[in-house]
């Protein structure tokens, strides 16, 4: 009998680690005319009774919606921990979350920072208001955060960045930037004014609440340090983290956690 006991306390455990929910969607977008995924990770106990704040998390250059959910799973137990969902969209392998001027077909911002946070609070019970809304990621998806939130402060209330390429100029062959902004050395100013290090000025001094955090061996080290460097030169108030790590999941996996308390304790703030 005890044995029995014993098994069936097992099962439940197994069971209950992540009793939230996660769904797969296709959401649409009429500015590129197509169908886009996103995992949306709801809370344990989630219902119709009340609304939730968002937290909207971005991949890396390379990965998909996917990525987060399938590497870091710890995520489904931050949203239930912390009562929130968690978006995680689609941007399409090296998208840089921008709007491309090179190419039409490519409208990762507007897609991100209104189709799809329209879509999440249309379909599900969420604060409509930037007070309950931030958003962050990793890498690509670092610099795709931080990007958008300071230019759509009037969208998002919080944003984040773990290991962002804060700074695009330092990598004019790499992950397909050139392919949405065009080739540096043709179009400079481009590449200045879609670096999120060059939009500081846009930012209103303790609107948004800012956590960014890197490795020290990462490679984008530098560019992360300047941009606190350009904040603090701007009295603009903000978190900044520098961990032992590099550019990788081990890194991710532990940031993120950090990441999503901040934003905790940003939606709970009287």
């Amino acid at each position: 009998m005890k044995k029995y006991l014993v098994l069936s306390l097992l099962f439940f455990l197994a069971a209950t680690v992540f009793a939230a929910k996660v769904d797969t969607v296709v959401t649409r977008s009429a500015a590129m005319k197509k169908d886009i995924k996103a995992v949306v990770v709801l809370p344990e106990g989630y219902n119709d009774s009340k609304n939730y704040p968002v937290v909207y998390l971005l991949h890396g250059a390379g990965d998909k919606f996917s990525g987060w959910v399938n590497k870091v799973p710890s995520i489904k137990k931050y949203a239930d921990d912390f009562q929130m969902i968690i978006v995680c969209p689609d941007g399409n392998v090296t998208s840089w979350y921008f709007d491309s001027p090179e190419d039409p077909a490519w409208k990762y911002e507007t897609y991100v920072s209104k189709e799809l946070v329209g879509w999440i609070d249309q379909k599900y019970k969420t604060i409509n208001d930037r007070k309950g809304r931030a958003i962050t990621g990793l890498s690509m998806g670092g610099h795709g955060a931080l990007y958008l939130a300071f230019k759509h402060q009037d969208v998002f209330g919080a944003a984040g960045s773990m290991s962002g390429g804060v700074d695009i100029r330092p990598f004019p062959l790499n992950w397909d930037i050139a392919k949405r902004l065009g080739p540096e050395e043709k179009y400079p100013e481009r590449w200045a004014q879609n670096s999120v290090v060059n939009l500081v000025h846009l930012l209103v001094p303790n609107r948004l609440a800012i956590n960014i955090d890197c490795g020290r061996d990462d490679f984008f080290y530098e560019v992360n340090l300047n941009l606190h460097q350009q904040l603090l030169y701007n009295n603009i108030p903000h978190d900044f983290t520098i961990r032992p790590g590099a550019h990788n999941w081990e890194y991710w996996t532990n940031s993120v956690g950090f990441q999503l308390m901040y934003f905790n304790n940003f939606f709970n703030k009287k």
